[in-house]
């Protein structure tokens, strides 16, 4: 438990860092690495891994102060690394040094990790994926088909979701790993999107193997690992900026500085409008985090994937309105086959808009968080699910 000496103590070690490696002028790795050691990527996670097992309200005091001398922010170098592995990874890996092992690479983002959860046949219905994962020995050999993966083709490893047994319902007979990417058998392809990147690929598993040793969680409890993930995964994609006015609404407000002549009262209504929606949404993470202990989140994260994907998407859709003709002016798109950067992923006004139209989809879609809401927190009556019950391999498949 925190005491009142704790915010403190937070931002003193992040002074130190900033003092002894300025971000302005020392690499990000070795920036992020002196955060890690200083305990200072995620304060709620154990000493020694790159926590100092205090409150997760508290890491907003370490973020405030790192991020205003200069420090990048993470989650946008490595997204599924720092929002969803490494929660996963703290919480069911088997021992201590693999999770370190695994915990400062991807801290310092020199391991990028990835997330293989989504089929061509099971996206909204996760639980009813195929790939399969058989004993051999000390190993597990893996075949399946994911899609929609972001960032796997520059991923070192991914968080693989698998079935281990058919016999039993969907929910039971997953078990969860993690894949080496670059290990044989392992082939990824990108997928273009409308913004012209190829962001998501296909990855292809055909005869991979895993040692068990890479097995998080037991056999068969796969589905509760997933919940971890996909629970973090959801509270990373609905955070909002740390001050007051950041986050996408920035974007908003610094077109419509830059383009006076394009000023309309009905526009800077719905500005205003949009604003303070954004800020309400920012205070209420902001208090989320400050009641938040050195558990994960629960189901009430997807309160805040729901209202900030559809968000995002006003306040784009928004940006268009006030550029008119002008928005339908896009270069981005790459026929080349070129490759993207990491650096290049917001890209101009319009390529944000494209983009945004993927956030009520991506890491559940908002069908989906409205149905955790009403059943997990409102303790509404469960859809009817036909396959309730019934094994895997039983289950009608079109």
């Amino acid at each position: 438990m925190s005491n009142d000496a704790d915010p403190d103590r937070v931002a003193d070690l992040a002074r130190g860092v900033v003092a002894d490696h300025d971000p302005r002028t020392v690499p990000i790795q070795e920036f992020l690495g002196a955060c890690y050691d200083a305990g200072l990527s995620w304060v709620h996670f154990p000493e020694g891994m790159g926590g100092l097992g205090l409150s997760r309200g508290l890491q907003v005091v370490a973020d405030r102060i790192l991020q205003g001398a200069g420090g990048p922010v993470p989650l946008g170098l490595n997204p599924m690394g720092y929002g969803m592995a490494a929660p996963t990874v703290r919480e069911h890996a088997q021992s201590d040094e693999l999770k370190r092992s695994w915990l400062r690479p991807l801290a310092t983002t020199e391991d990028i990790w990835c997330q293989l959860f989504s089929e061509p046949g099971a996206g909204s219905d996760l639980a009813g994926l195929a790939t399969s994962a058989v004993p051999d020995g000390d190993d597990w050999v893996v075949n399946g088909q994911k899609v929609w993966t972001s960032l796997a083709h520059r991923a070192r490893w991914g968080l693989l979701l698998a079935r281990t047994n058919p016999d039993l319902p969907k929910h039971k007979g997953l078990t969860y790993f993690v894949l080496d990417m670059h290990a044989e058998g392992v082939q990824t392809r990108p997928l273009r999107q409308m913004t012209g990147q190829a962001e998501f690929n296909e990855v292809y598993i055909t005869d991979a193997r895993i040692p068990d040793a890479h097995r998080l969680g037991g056999i068969g409890d796969g589905w509760r690992v997933a919940m971890t993930t996909l629970m973090n995964e959801r509270s990373a994609l609905g955070g909002s900026g740390n001050r007051r006015g950041s986050g996408t609404i920035a974007d908003a407000v610094a077109l419509w500085a830059d383009r006076p002549d394009l000023h309309t009262p009905v526009l800077r209504d719905r500005l205003t409008q949009l604003w303070l929606r954004s800020e309400a949404q920012r205070l209420t993470s902001e208090r989320s985090r400050a009641t938040a202990t050195v558990g994960g989140p629960g189901p009430e994260a997807s309160i805040g994937k729901l209202v900030g994907a559809e968000l995002n998407q006003q306040i784009y859709e928004w940006c268009m309105d006030l550029l008119g003709p002008e928005g339908t002016l896009y270069r981005g798109y790459r026929l080349d086959g070129g490759d993207d950067s990491a650096s290049d992923w917001r890209g101009p006004v319009q390529q944000r808009f494209l983009r945004s139209r993927a956030n009520t989809i991506e890491g559940g879609t908002s069908e989906v968080m409205r149905n955790i809401l009403g059943e997990r927190v409102l303790g509404l009556p469960g859809d009817l699910r036909a396959d309730a019950g019934m094994p895997w391999k039983e289950i009608p498949r079109g």
